[in-house]
């Protein structure tokens, strides 16, 4: 059975059972689309929640790898279904395959990751585009409805661990020249009081392993892995772009301000 998820859906039967091996995932993808059965299957494994299989640069199909992981793969398809007519910003358009296991289809998004080295090479213009581009997608994203996104299956985010427990995890593999300056850092935010702005409904991952960046034309023409968006302080939405440049956060926030109401 395949369908489209609607919106509420994010919380459905789990399914029972979950592929990792090559050629069940493969057998699992023939199942349902036949026509596939001369296409070249890349696996990524990498990813926290799911096993995505790639079907010849054009379709991604990702299976949960746990009961946790097929509740986010269907929450994602039940906020998708919501955002994605509401939002300027390309994101997937996900089909839940249901029996007998559950898994994802959609076609891939265009472009490839943007890391700090990718945006060290942008020119000027385009790092002003990628900061605005970025800013109007938070801004249609926090002024959604809170109830219509708790409809869909938005929940909070995770929260940080305290200041304290941060610190002793970090100590071990900090150098020591950075040691002072993260007990200072850490010292300040803990310190810092409740986000003025509040909770909004974000997307909490802006990191450049989400994005589909064309570096040929030099634009953003996706974002993807919406599973951990949810409620949480407006401002952390904006501290994920920081793994690719400080500048680009400091850019995208510039922008923000102008667009947000």
């Amino acid at each position: 059975m395949v369908r489209h998820p609607g919106p509420g859906e994010a919380h459905g039967k789990m399914p029972t059972m979950f592929l990792s091996d090559d050629a069940d995932l493969r057998a699992a993808i023939l199942r349902h689309f036949p026509e596939l059965a001369g296409a070249q299957f890349r696996l990524h494994t990498r990813g926290f929640h799911s096993i995505a299989v790639d079907a010849d640069d054009r379709l991604i199909f990702k299976f949960p790898r746990s009961e946790e992981a097929a509740q986010a793969l269907r929450r994602e398809a039940g906020l998708l279904a919501v955002l994605r007519p509401r939002l300027g910003m390309p994101v997937p358009d996900l089909t839940l395959i249901e029996e007998p296991t559950l898994f994802s289809r959609h076609a891939k998004l265009a472009g490839d990751h943007l890391l700090a080295a990718d945006y060290a090479r942008l020119p000027e213009t385009a790092r002003a585009t990628l900061a605005q581009d970025i800013a109007r997608f938070y801004a249609e994203l926090h002024a959604l409805d809170h109830g219509l996104m708790r409809q869909a299956g938005a929940l909070p985010v995770g929260g940080w661990l305290p200041a304290e427990a941060i610190l002793r995890e970090a100590w071990p593999v900090l150098p020591p020249p950075l040691r002072t300056l993260a007990q200072r850092t850490l010292a300040d935010w803990a310190s810092l009081p409740q986000d003025p702005l509040g909770l909004t409904y974000g997307f909490f991952d802006g990191h450049g392993w989400n994005m589909a960046f064309d570096h040929q034309a030099q634009r953003l023409k996706g974002i993807y892995d919406f599973a951990d968006s949810g409620f949480g302080p407006l401002h952390q939405e904006f501290i994920y772009t920081s793994f690719i440049s400080l500048d680009l956060t400091t850019r995208i926030v510039t922008a923000y301000e102008q667009k947000a109401p």
